[in-house]
């Protein structure tokens, strides 16, 4: 059961929200965090987590997919690899 576990850190605290998207750009899932505060959020402290699912509960293929992490106004992204 492949997962993902994306460590981030935060300026300032806020409402947190990972989407992810394709290769084409279609959005593939939104995963709402909920409220975190600012500071560095690890494997063991919070981080936001993708289960290889989309929104439907439908395991996604292997391939690149971009995750966003928002907060507030700001966003920040990057490619990442799953291998199943």
């Amino acid at each position: 059961n492949p997962e993902t576990w994306l460590p981030f850190e935060l300026a300032e605290a806020g409402d947190v929200t990972l989407t992810l998207y394709d290769a084409n750009g279609r959005r593939i899932r939104a995963i709402a965090l909920g409220r975190r505060q600012a500071g560095y959020h690890g494997a063991g402290s919070g981080a936001a987590r993708w289960d290889g699912r989309n929104e439907q509960g439908e395991a996604v293929a292997s391939g690149a997919y971009v995750a966003e992490l928002r907060v507030g106004a700001a966003r920040s992204a990057r490619r990442i690899l799953l291998l199943r």
